[in-house]
């Protein structure tokens, strides 16, 4: 059975306990980062064989993978850090396995995203994940104006070394949304900026931005419509009490 595991963001401490039992128990775990992954086996005493699997090496290694899966072993899939395929590899040997007819499950766990849209203090029950921009100007921007009249709070993952540029292009594309920036989730200085796009983008330009980050930018029109659902609310409870 192929099992895609989801580990810790950066605080060892957030692994789940079915996800050390299931790791114990693979034939083999495939990572993304072999040396991150080892990190964690061994804080955890954890021996079992690894292998590669990366953006670079999917097809090669993912054909390994259903050749051991059809033989009859278990194999762990685990990313850098949090849960596979999402921003991460692992799309392609889900899509194969599925293909396949072969058995998988999941050993659900953190990932970045809820957590960086959970503590913006954005609206919650729609949104949606965008994951990492494209890394020119002109590209980004188009890619970003899909969702420019889109209702739902808006999750981009971004490397601090282009960090400026994006917020630069979504102040120009959406205008000055109240956003959220989230970094270091987890981990001993995690920081989580709270404003405007205007406002988060001053302070990256006088702050050294470090690590990679998860930006929350509100809907189009988003306070409008929590304004409408609170007072339909509202309009609901007073209907009820009449009745």
């Amino acid at each position: 059975m192929l099992y895609l595991v989801a580990t810790p963001i950066g605080n060892l401490a957030d692994i789940t306990l079915r996800a050390l039992d299931t790791l114990r128990a693979v034939d083999i775990i495939a990572s993304e980062d072999t040396r991150k992954t080892g990190m964690l086996l061994a804080h955890y005493d954890i021996k079992k064989p690894l292998m590669s699997f990366h953006e670079y090496n999917e097809r090669r290694a993912g054909e390994r993978i259903m050749t051991l899966l059809e033989a009859g072993q278990n194999v762990a899939l685990v990313t850098d850090a949090g849960t596979p395929a999402i921003s991460d590899p692992g799309f392609t040997l889900v899509r194969e396995a599925i293909a396949r007819g072969l058995e998988m499950t999941m050993i659900p766990g953190p990932a970045a995203l809820i957590m960086a849209v959970a503590l913006s203090g954005l609206p919650t029950h729609s949104f949606t994940f965008r994951g990492f921009p494209p890394r020119k100007s002109g590209q980004r921007r188009r890619f970003l104006a899909i969702d420019r009249d889109a209702p739902h709070t808006l999750i981009f993952y971004e490397s601090p070394y282009r960090l400026a540029a994006f917020l630069t292009d979504a102040l120009a594309v959406y205008g000055d949304r109240r956003a959220a920036l989230a970094n270091d989730l987890t981990k001993r200085f995690e920081a989580i900026q709270r404003g405007t796009l205007s406002e988060l983008l001053r302070f990256v330009q006088t702050e050294k931005p470090r690590g990679e980050y998860a930006l929350v930018i509100e809907g189009s029109g988003a306070h409008a419509s929590v304004s409408e659902d609170e007072s339909d609310g509202e309009d609901d409870d007073e209907e009820g009490d009449e009745e």
